[in-house]
């Protein structure tokens, strides 16, 4: 799932291509990905493309004053074309397909254009067509972002005060509560902070919120500088090469060579280290082990 800084990637590789740039049209391919319906679709129509900026994992393209918001969802994805069909793409369950976003560049000879994607049959990718980004009710209950200036160390604790007893990953992980965060960088932040993902939130004392806070803000800040000016098509690849447990179950922990654990749920799962994180204790499936501190 693209989190805070592939979104943010995403952002700052859209802006180049396209402000400034005309929205000729945009073809929808999977009906129930628009979740708007006033303003129409075509209103993004002949609209030149002012900014492209993100809200939590809410990519939101500005044309004339009228904001395309697109969520990736799971399995979500943009990829750019230098030249895109001539004909409108047409839906089709066999397709990965979800939208295209038609670019007018009277520069160029072709046509280029972006394809909005979502892999696999659970279909979760959102398309919204607003005047306001705050108009999205996801956007509208973010959380503070945590590479903002507001999100200072006081401010996440009195998230985790308010939070209690609280899993600390499913946390750091809800959106309404900390934006941009998801499965991926809540292992990672909680690895980097040496952390049971288990901990409740309101246990630590004033070292561990400053190793937390220290771990969001680099974890996060070092992800989106890696991913900085790397093309859509690079950025899959970048981040899973710099997980240092998530998704690395039965690897060696980069840190200190003892394997990557998982513990699995219903429809996801999470990775840690027990040396770094848990005392060496394995930890036990979530709904049958007591929590650990």
């Amino acid at each position: 799932m693209p989190e805070l800084p592939e979104v943010e990637a995403l952002a700052q590789d859209l802006r180049g291509r396209l402000v400034g740039r005309a929205i000729s049209r945009i073809d929808l391919a999977a009906f129930s990905a628009l979740k708007t319906f006033d303003p129409p679709l075509h209103a993004l129509h002949g609209t030149l493309v002012d900014d492209v900026t993100r809200h939590g994992k809410f990519l939101d393209i500005d044309a004339s004053g009228v904001h395309l918001v697109i969520h990736l969802a799971r399995a979500g994805w943009i990829r750019w074309r230098d030249e895109v069909p001539a004909l409108p793409a047409k839906p089709s369950s066999k397709n990965p397909l979800a939208a295209r976003i038609v670019i007018d560049d009277p520069d160029l000879e072709t046509r280029p254009g972006l394809d909005v994607t979502e892999a696999g049959t659970r279909k979760g990718l959102a398309i919204y067509v607003v005047r306001d980004p705050q108009e999205v009710e996801g956007i509208a209950r973010l959380g503070p972002d945590p590479l903002s200036d507001d999100f200072t160390r006081e401010v996440l604790q009195q998230i985790l005060e308010r939070e209690g007893r609280k899993q600390i990953k499913g946390v750091l992980r809800m959106q309404s509560i900390v934006a941009g965060i998801g499965n991926a960088y809540s292992d990672e932040i909680l690895h980097a902070a040496r952390m049971s993902p288990f901990k409740p939130a309101n246990s630590l004392d004033e070292a561990d919120l400053q190793t937390l806070y220290d771990a969001v803000r680099t974890t996060l800040g070092d992800a989106v500088q890696r991913s900085s000016g790397l093309a859509a098509s690079e950025l899959k690849g970048e981040k899973k090469s710099n997980l240092a447990v998530h998704g690395r179950t039965g690897q060696k922990c980069p840190v200190c060579g003892d394997v990557v654990r998982e513990v699995s749920f219903a429809d996801s799962s999470l990775q840690y280290c027990a040396t770094c994180q848990t005392g060496g204790k394995p930890l036990a499936d979530r709904r049958m082990s007591r929590l650990l501190k």
